[in-house]
């Protein structure tokens, strides 16, 4: 006489229908939560770009735009004193296709996050190696790879979103309420 088993077993039809969908299914929800994660454009402070081919090479600033919307921004939502991404989200990045000068300092070909730390006066801009991170939450000024003071213009006509710009000449422009802060690439 044979022992019945405590346990029933799925017929085989239904074990293997259950190990050939799973796995499609698996990929179809982790397909859609990371096409989700990567659509950026949505967001209140959209991703922005601004590329130059300057007569040193080409010039590019990824960066995170917000707006004004009613607020303080100097002093307030961004305080001096204290390193800021210098937009949000994300850091904001700088990427050089070759080696340029910086802020007086040749900075090799790659890309950089870049931070400033406002001021009622004179600014620091700071290129900084990790470039891969979320504002400054995690900002290492052990991995500075250039400082240097820029003192910002104020003007009448306020911007109302977080806007930069490269010129071909390589002037590198942040605008953002009625400030406007610039420096050179060489």
């Amino acid at each position: 006489m044979t022992a019945k088993s405590p346990h029933p077993q799925k017929p085989k039809s239904t074990y293997t229908m259950n190990r050939v969908i799973a796995p499609f299914l698996a990929f179809f929800l982790m397909s859609a939560l990371s096409m989700q994660a990567q659509d950026k454009t949505d967001r209140p402070s959209p991703p922005r770009s601004a590329t130059a081919e300057t007569t040193a090479g080409e010039v590019t600033v990824d960066y995170s735009s917000p707006g004004v919307k009613g607020r303080e921004i100097w002093g307030e939502l961004v305080p001096y004193g204290e390193v800021w991404r210098t937009g949000a989200n994300e850091a904001t990045t700088i990427t050089l296709s070759s080696d340029m000068k910086v802020g007086g300092k040749t900075v090799p070909a790659g890309k950089y996050s870049l931070f400033t730390i406002p001021s009622e006066g004179e600014w620091t801009v700071i290129l900084n190696s990790v470039w891969d991170q979320w504002g400054a939450y995690n900002y290492d000024p052990g991995k500075d790879v250039v400082r240097f003071q820029v003192r910002p213009k104020m003007v009448d006509e306020s911007e109302e979103r977080l806007t930069f710009t490269v010129s071909e000449r390589g002037v590198v422009t942040m605008a953002w309420e009625k400030l406007r802060l610039s420096f050179e690439v060489e």
